[in-house]
């Protein structure tokens, strides 16, 4: 992760670049309505992290993939046009991630210690950000009326601000409880003062690319990819190693501490509880991604402004 934090930086410095110049245009827009633009995104989404997987060892992008696991994200979103290659995007998002072990397909490799693991979660997500709508390829239209000119590829780039809040199955009752009060990790425990207790709120980093096509002079749709990078190892409130199970009734009520004794260690067979055995890797952050339909309308009827947009009838 060391060595991806240069990295993030320049993409991060990148897009409030690009963001910034973009959200110029509300001062100069005076606000002309057909500079702007509002819809709905509907996104299958997955989870990357510690839980799930396919086989062999697991990874971090999505060679770890699980599609059973499969959740629904839905985005509302207003974007305002700064030039004819550059929008800002201001969206909102709520939907659901998850992972489980039991979905990994055991192949007798590197999975397998995975999969008797043994552990699940499921979260909300609610979300906001800002990220810029990067076109290109305007430069190249000459005659929009063509059926290419109408369609539009784009990158998006952006910062924003999720909230999560874990639960896991409890094996003896199969209900869902909130994973984050009951510190399975030792989070927050004098003996791991390494371990702070990690926060419901957090920066992500939107980064994606879509490509939209404008089926009038007023509608648009678009098939959009967009992976949220995060700075947080435990949206599935699995990271490092066990911890020892005597710490729970030190420094939780008892209630707690015996639901934590189920929780920590849900393991197939003979349990991990020996502190320090592996239970999780810090080495990647958490992701998730949605790849889904948008649809956007262009506000303020069929006027387009100075707006260089591929329009059915309209010739240069």
């Amino acid at each position: 992760m060391k060595r991806m934090l240069p990295m993030l930086r320049v993409i991060c410095v990148l897009a409030l670049t690009l963001i910034v110049l973009s959200i110029k245009s509300f001062s100069q827009l005076s606000i002309n309505t057909s500079d702007l633009e509002a819809g709905i995104t509907i996104a299958p989404s997955n989870f990357l992290g510690d839980l799930g997987g396919t086989k062999g060892k697991g990874g971090n992008f999505l060679k770890d993939n699980n599609l059973s696991n499969t959740r629904i994200l839905v985005s509302g979103h207003v974007s305002v046009r700064a030039t004819d290659w550059l929008y800002a995007r201001l969206a909102a998002t709520y939907g659901n991630i998850g992972g489980d072990d039991a979905m990994i397909k055991a192949n007798g490799g590197l999975e397998e210690a995975r999969k008797t693991r043994n552990q699940n979660f499921r979260s909300k997500i609610s979300e906001a950000y800002v990220a810029a709508e990067i076109y290109p390829t305007v430069f190249l239209e000459s005659d929009p009326s063509t059926f290419f000119h109408k369609l539009r590829p784009y990158a998006i780039a952006g910062i924003g601000v999720f909230h999560f809040n874990p639960e896991g199955k409890d094996p003896l009752t199969g209900e869902w409880v909130k994973l984050h009060p009951l510190h399975l990790e030792g989070q927050g425990f004098p003996e791991y003062a390494d371990r702070k207790n990690y926060g419901l709120t957090q920066i992500n980093i939107p980064l994606g690319f879509g490509i939209k096509y404008y089926t009038s002079e007023t509608v648009s749709i678009s098939l959009e990819a967009l992976m949220r990078k995060t700075f947080s190892d435990y949206i599935d409130d699995v990271s490092t190693t066990y911890i020892d199970p005597n710490l729970f009734f030190q420094h939780l009520d008892q209630a707690s501490a015996i639901v934590a004794n189920r929780m920590f260690d849900k393991s197939v067979g003979a349990a991990n509880r020996n502190s320090g055995g592996k239970r999780g890797s810090p080495a990647n952050k958490d992701s998730y991604y949605a790849v889904g339909f948008k649809i956007s309308f262009r506000l303020g009827g069929n006027g387009y402004g100075s707006l260089r947009c591929p329009l059915i009838t309209r010739k240069y």
